[in-house]
């Protein structure tokens, strides 16, 4: 305490008002004198009681502080009592929360990082493989001019693939990383659903599949339209991919006070039932998926759903089809 200036100034202060008061009052009467200086001895034993244990306490807190900043977030220093330090102490207590659920989300963030990382890697290594082949085959002099032309376009193939891949990748962790903004505007549906079926016309019209749309030409729900339409895109692949030659895939749409629904069904193989409550995770590919399905087109789908208030969920039945149920929730201001 007395390496601080401002008590010892206070304790230099004290004593020369005792010693006055204290003079003063002797020369009216000795033991009146004596008197003052006793209980002004007795008051400044006290007030440097007092605040020695307020040194004890704020010494306390800096240990606190200190096990803070070395990570340690699970203290609990709050009080009930009134008082300058109770009130220190709750603060510190709500910049550790604080300070806790930062170090929380970074760690998350630094594990959805490791594995889009290693989902990347992981992905890349069976095309990257079979390009390497393809390359050492492609020295060969004695390549006749048929098949160097099919290596040359099963590269180009595969680069396509990675190319799908990376970008699939990137943007799905963008949105598990929270980095993406979602806008809110008003989406036609009768548009998003002709906006998501527009590239997907060749590879139906090769399969010979038929599309209905049945909704009211004035639904709609809020979100980004260009992220639903990716999220929408995603599950008409997944639906091509699994109904058959001359197959059918309905998309009704309608909207009630609540949320807008966008049902987009397929009368294809269906999905086995113990395999329903994984078809949206990443990298998940069931037993009727293609050879060359990466499985990511239905978990970005459902990130992208999510992250717009959404929900999606499906069912399925083997041999009649499956049916994604998409709910995009309205929502009303406060006032």
């Amino acid at each position: 305490m007395l390496r601080n200036k401002e008590f010892r100034l206070m304790l230099i202060v004290m004593s020369i008002i005792l010693i006055v008061i204290s003079l003063t009052a002797y020369l009216l009467h000795p033991i009146a004198g004596l008197m003052v200086l006793l209980s002004g001895i007795l008051l400044m034993g006290v007030a440097i009681w007092y605040t020695g244990q307020r040194y004890r306490d704020i010494k306390t807190l800096s240990g606190y502080l200190k096990r803070i900043y070395g990570g340690d977030y699970s203290l609990d220093i709050r009080d009930n009592y009134e008082g300058e330090l109770s009130i220190l102490k709750n603060e510190i207590y709500k910049v550790t929360l604080i300070l806790s659920k930062q170090a929380e989300q970074l760690k998350t963030e630094k594990e959805q990082l490791a594995n889009a990382i290693s989902d990347i890697s992981h992905q890349l290594k069976t095309p990257l493989t079979s390009m390497m082949v393809m390359t050492d085959l492609l020295y060969n002099d004695d390549l006749s001019p048929d098949k160097r032309k099919e290596f040359t376009r099963n590269l180009e193939i595969q680069l396509e693939r990675m190319e799908w891949l990376l970008t699939s990748l990137l943007k799905l962790s963008k949105i598990d990383a929270g980095t993406v903004e979602f806008k809110q505007e008003k989406i036609n549906v009768a548009e998003l659903i002709s906006k998501a079926l527009k590239p997907l016309l060749i590879p139906m019209e090769l399969k010979e599949q038929h599309c209905i749309k049945e909704g009211e030409p004035d639904v709609s729900c809020t979100g980004d339209q260009n992220w639903s339409t990716e999220a929408v895109i995603n599950i008409l692949k997944n639906c091509i991919e699994h109904t058959q030659v001359g197959g059918t895939i309905t998309i009704r749409y309608a909207e009630n006070p609540i949320y807008t629904e966008i049902m987009i069904e397929d009368n294809g193989s269906g999905i086995e039932k113990e395999e329903i409550p994984f078809i949206f995770k990443r990298f998940y590919k069931g037993k009727n998926a293609a050879e060359d399905s990466v499985g990511i087109g239905l978990a970005m789908a459902k990130s992208i759903i999510v992250s717009q208030n959404g929900d999606i969920n499906v069912t399925s039945q083997i041999g009649k089809g499956t049916a994604f149920r998409i709910k995009f929730y309205k929502k009303y201001d406060k006032n």
